[in-house]
């Protein structure tokens, strides 16, 4: 190795960022370079992405800017394309210019997951996912600029279509989703929109299995669902998506069909699929292969962990039994990760990474959640007070635990927002009307849901 080991951290999502971040408080500078690659310049807190969505955090305090919190790594904005790790070698195609190649000695792969879509016909073209504070604040700005159009009309139609909102996927961040976005428009419905009532919009969360949340016991999701449906939600257990039409039809499995302009899919991740691009050794579900120490299976210099690692979870005595691809195990295993990494460098052993699953909180809109944690189950306030606590705790930089805390402070004491603000969608779009007509008219009202091809004019 040489004297100046390169560390190369490929990903900066939890993994990433926690590795870098503990690697460059405990190498002293000069002992290693560490370099990261990611295509965002930021690190997204995810658990977060549900409260941004309704309002209660300001997006921008749920990302983490790589560069000024590794300001003692190189941060690359790009994606590796290719990676051999018997050469050491990484392709990496930046955000602009021609891709290029870089060598490490230590590799750190923390690619994180992507979402995983079925071949549904009309899911590409007209779904949305619930990974990125882009698609966050996409759907707030929809789900609300559904409630202006369906109160600007009288067309029971039109109304239909905007107020009904579907969600795929019973997870905790299909869930978190669902429950928090419908409370939001639920308060501004009760507020201001006096043409509107609650009533008029239909929720409607579908999930394949039979229950929803299966990190809770059964009588903990049971719960949530009996909560959901007493507002009126329609949670649909065994059921399927089977297909979108392009008139916004969606249909499901059991038979039933119905408009619908919001299509969310939170329905399960994958790893990522860069993995294949690589020389590194994957098992049958394509997560690499570690050991329980966090190192590559065979690799005494790679080193993986988060949602593409399948990592033995030495807690069980199950054979074959690895962690859950959860922000609870990718954080500790960065820490983990970062001090064995230390370790090896100063010619000392890894230690395992064991870690008992703790339980999970989620958040069902203000006020609202549900909670096991070390077998004690909480429902209700107490359940979404724990829900913000242990997140702002372990959401990354004293900056940003204390923006969020700022948040929640300014929330409870003034209203909340509940405007659209769907230029964000197309901002071009007025400048384009205006650069192509040369002349005055009207701009027809845009759609927040996609971007308005507007058509040329002659001269």
């Amino acid at each position: 190795m040489a004297q100046r080991p390169v560390i190369l951290v490929v990903g900066g999502g939890y993994v990433g960022l926690y590795t870098a971040l503990r690697l460059q408080r405990k190498l002293s500078r000069g002992r290693a370079e560490i370099v990261v690659v990611d295509p965002q310049p930021h690190m997204t807190y995810q658990p977060f992405l549900p409260e941004a969505a309704a309002g209660s955090v300001e997006p921008r305090h749920v990302v983490v800017p790589l560069r000024t919190t590794l300001r003692h790594c190189r941060v690359i904005t790009g994606a590796v394309i290719g990676l051999t790790h018997a050469n050491k070698r990484a392709r990496i195609a930046p955000v602009e210019g021609a891709p290029f190649e870089v060598s490490y000695d230590v590799l750190v792969m923390a690619a994180g997951s992507v979402a995983r879509t079925l071949p549904i016909p009309g899911l590409a073209e007209h779904g949305v996912g619930f990974k990125t504070v882009g698609e966050a604040i996409y759907l707030r700005n929809h789900v609300l600029a559904r409630l202006d159009a369906a109160s600007s009309t009288d067309d029971p139609a039109v109304r239909q279509r905007a107020l009904t909102f579907t969600f795929v996927g019973g997870g905790y961040a299909g869930v978190e989703a669902f429950a928090e976005l419908e409370d939001l428009a639920r308060y501004a419905i009760e507020r201001y929109y006096p043409r509107l009532s609650p009533t008029d919009m239909r929720w409607v969360l579908v999930e394949a299995m039979g229950r929803i949340l299966p990190e809770v016991d059964l009588d903990m999701a049971a719960w949530t669902v009996r909560q959901l449906t007493e507002r009126g939600m329609d949670v649909r257990l065994n059921t399927r998506l089977e297909s979108i039409s392009d008139d916004g039809i969606v249909r499901l499995s059991d038979g039933e069909e119905f408009p619908s302009e919001t299509l969310v899919w939170t329905a399960g991740t994958k790893p990522n699929p860069m993995l294949g691009e690589t020389d590194l050794p994957v098992d049958g579900r394509g997560r690499v292969e570690c050991e329980a120490t966090l190192q590559v299976r065979g690799l005494a210099d790679a080193w993986a962990a988060g949602d593409l690692a399948a990592i033995p979870d030495v807690t069980k005595d199950e054979p074959g039994a690895t962690t859950a691809p959860n922000a609870q195990h990718a954080v500790r295993q960065a820490k983990v990760l970062a001090d064995n990494i230390v370790a090896v460098l100063a010619g000392e052993q890894p230690k395992p990474y064991r870690h008992e699953y703790a339980g999970s909180v989620a958040s069902l809109g203000l006020h609202k959640g549900v909670a096991q944690v070390y077998g004690v189950k909480l429902k209700g306030w107490p359940a979404w007070f724990m829900h913000r606590t242990y997140h702002v705790s372990r959401v990354p930089t004293f900056n940003r635990k204390a923006r969020v805390v700022a948040d929640w402070t300014l929330a409870s004491l003034f209203r909340r927002e509940v405007v659209s603000l769907g230029q964000l969608q197309d901002p071009r779009r007025e400048f384009v009307f205006a650069a192509n007509t040369g002349r005055s008219g009207h701009l027809p009202p845009a759609r927040s849901d996609q971007p308005t091809a507007l058509p040329k004019t002659g001269s």
